[in-house]
């Protein structure tokens, strides 16, 4: 490990990559600095059917696309009940949190230190602005789509 690393964790579900998603983990990394380790925890397909919708992609292969990313050094599958579970392994110096995640800063704080956690937690405010920026806009889209069967033929 390199002297002085800091660690930044950032995490999501990342269901249908997007150049959202690679923008959000350029950034986390950003914030810890030029000595700076990535470390990304993929939502278990448990927690996304919980907290979003049906996954897509399932869990393994989400963690797969993520490894692949540039800014990414380290990636796990988060754990299904208790998600600082992995937060206390790792130990992050900071956690990113993006700008479309819906976390309260201030109460993530509080639930960190109850758990004698110490670890700084940031929001991601740049966001890159088009068309299809989120997973939500990407199934819509094809949900939208009239397709004819002779469409489907090659696929």
């Amino acid at each position: 490990m390199v002297k002085n690393m800091t660690v930044v964790m950032a995490t999501g579900t990342f269901d249908l990559l997007h150049p959202g998603h690679g923008l959000y983990l350029q950034q986390a990394k950003e914030l810890g600095g030029k000595n700076s380790k990535l470390v990304v925890v993929v939502a278990r397909d448990s927690t996304v059917h919980k907290k979003k919708r049906i996954p897509i992609v399932d869990e393994n292969q989400r963690l797969e696309m993520i490894k692949y990313l540039k800014h990414v050094d380290e990636a796990y599958l988060g754990h299904e009940i208790d998600m600082f579970r992995i937060v206390e392994e790792i130990k992050p110096d900071i956690i990113a949190i993006g700008q479309d995640q819906d976390y309260d800063i201030e109460e993530l704080k509080k639930s960190l230190k109850i758990r004698n956690i110490s670890t700084d937690v940031k929001r991601v405010e740049n966001y890159r602005i088009a068309e299809l920026d989120s997973t939500c806009k990407i199934i819509k889209k094809i949900k939208s789509i009239e397709f004819e069967k002779s469409q489907f033929d090659n696929c």
